[in-house]
């Protein structure tokens, strides 16, 4: 079961609940018992993390080409270090 924060406007009071996702919201602040109870909007609790996922979301799927890495400068008889290349 899901766990969603909830907060009073009338008196601020903020609480945690677990409730099923098909449970209708509270309204009523156990607080000061105003009609003024509603959900509030947070970060998921959960992250994504390490390997398995896929930018495609399929293994072994299309995967974008690699970039080409840099050549080597060509040697230089001052090794490269002046600007005059």
């Amino acid at each position: 079961m899901p766990i969603y924060a909830y907060r009073c406007s009338a008196c601020g009071h903020a609480e945690d609940v677990m409730q099923k996702m098909s449970a209708d919201p509270l309204t009523e602040c156990p607080q000061c018992h105003a009609a003024t109870f509603s959900k509030q909007l947070t970060a998921p609790g959960f992250q994504l993390k390490g390997n398995g996922w896929y930018a495609s979301d399929f293994k072994g799927g299309n995967t974008a080409a690699k970039p080409k890495e840099e050549s080597a400068p060509a040697s230089t008889p001052c090794g490269g270090s002046c600007a005059c290349h």
